[in-house]
C-alpha cells in the first residue's frame, strides 16, 4: 500500500505517539476487540509502535484485515495477527479463544472495546438484546475464558473501554424485555455494566498478577452510531462533528492505561484524561447481582 494523503496525516499522529510512549512492550502479547476502526485501531497501533504481539480482534473481516494492513502501512514492523469474532455470540468467542491459546501460552493485555449501538432493537442468538450482548456480556466472556491465560503473564492489565456517558441500568430488564427500547438508554446501561464488572473483577483479582480498570476515551467522533437517523441522530452526529475528539486522542487513556510502568497494581480505577476518577457505580449488592447474571450466561 503506497503512502497517499491518509498516510502523511497518519504520520503526524504516529510521531505524536512516539513522543508521548515510549515504554518497550516486546515480547507482551496484547488483544484489541473491535480494533477495525476508530478507538480499537488507534489502540492497536499504539501497542504495535511498543514492539508488542497484537492480536487484532474484529468482527468484520474486510474491515479488519483493511486496520491489519493499515498498521503496517505505517509501521512495517509492527507484530500483528488478524482474528475475526464477533463478541455478540458465545460461539465465536469460545472459536476465537481457542484460536488465541494455541498460539499464546499467555495474555499480558486485553483491552475490551469492541461496542455497538443499534438504532432498533435487535437480538442475538441467545435472545440477548444486542447492545448488553456486545458491550457487556462480550467484555465479560471474553475475558473469563482468557483468565488463566491472564494468570500466566507477568503483570497482565484488563482494560475495559466504558464512558462518562452511563446509567440507567435496570437489573430486572437488563434485554428491555419490559421498557420500550431506548437506544441511547440501551447503550448507557451497558456502559454502566461495564463499570460495575470492572470493580466485581478487579475485586476477584486481588491477590493476582492481573489488573483491571475501566477508560473513558472521551467525546470521540467514531462511526459508532453511523446508524442514527432522524433529527436525534442528526444531532448526534453534529455534536460528535463539532466537538467530538480525534479516534487517536480518544485512544490516548487506554494506551496509558495498557502501558504505563507505573500503574502496575493499580486496579478497579476509572481512568479519563490518563487520571483516575471518581465513579457512583459502586454498590456493591447491584455489582454483585449484575456479576451473578453475567456468569451464568458463561
Amino acid at each position: 500500500m503506497g503512502l497517499g494523503r491518509s498516510s502523511i496525516a497518519t504520520g503526524t499522529i504516529l510521531n505524536k505517539m512516539r513522543r508521548k510512549f515510549e515504554h518497550d512492550l516486546s515480547g507482551k502479547t496484547c488483544i484489541v476487540t473491535g480494533a477495525s476502526s476508530g478507538i480499537g485501531r488507534e489502540v492497536a497501533l499504539g501497542l504495535a509502535l511498543m514492539n508488542a504481539q497484537v492480536v487484532l480482534a474484529c468482527r468484520n473481516e474486510a474491515r479488519g484485515k483493511a486496520a491489519f494492513d493499515w498498521i503496517k502501512d505505517n509501521v512495517p514492523k509492527a507484530k500483528l495477527r488478524f482474528l475475526q469474532v464477533d463478541v455478540s455470540e458465545k460461539p465465536s468467542i469460545q472459536r476465537a479463544v481457542a484460536e488465541i491459546l494455541e498460539e499464546h501460552s499467555s495474555v499480558d493485555i486485553l483491552v475490551n472495546n469492541a461496542g455497538v449501538w443499534p438504532v432498533t432493537k435487535i437480538t442475538n442468538s441467545e435472545g440477548h438484546e444486542l447492545t448488553f450482548a456486545t458491550n457487556v456480556l462480550g467484555y465479560y466472556r471474553l475475558t473469563h475464558y482468557l483468565l488463566d491465560a491472564l494468570k500466566v503473564g507477568e503483570s497482565s492489565r484488563v482494560i475495559n473501554i466504558a464512558s462518562s456517558f452511563a446509567g440507567g441500568l435496570q437489573l430486572d430488564d437488563l434485554h428491555f424485555e419490559k421498557r420500550s427500547y431506548d437506544a441511547a438508554k440501551a447503550y448507557r446501561q451497558s456502559k454502566q455494566a461495564n463499570r460495575m464488572l470492572t470493580w466485581s473483577l478487579a475485586k476477584q483479582l486481588e491477590g493476582t498478577n492481573v489488573t483491571a480498570n475501566a477508560v473513558h476515551p472521551g467525546n470521540v467522533n467514531t462511526n459508532l452510531n453511523r446508524e442514527f437517523t432522524g433529527l436525534k441522530g442528526y444531532a448526534f452526529k453534529i455534536f460528535f462533528r463539532m466537538f467530538g475528539k480525534s479516534a487517536a486522542d480518544g485512544a490516548d487513556t487506554a494506551i496509558y492505561v495498557a502501558s504505563e510502568p507505573s500503574l502496575e497494581g493499580t486496579s478497579g480505577e476509572f481512568f479519563a484524561g490518563r487520571k483516575p476518577k471518581s465513579c457512583s457505580f459502586r454498590d456493591d449488592s447491584e455489582i454483585a447481582a449484575l456479576d451473578e447474571y453475567c456468569r451464568s450466561h458463561l
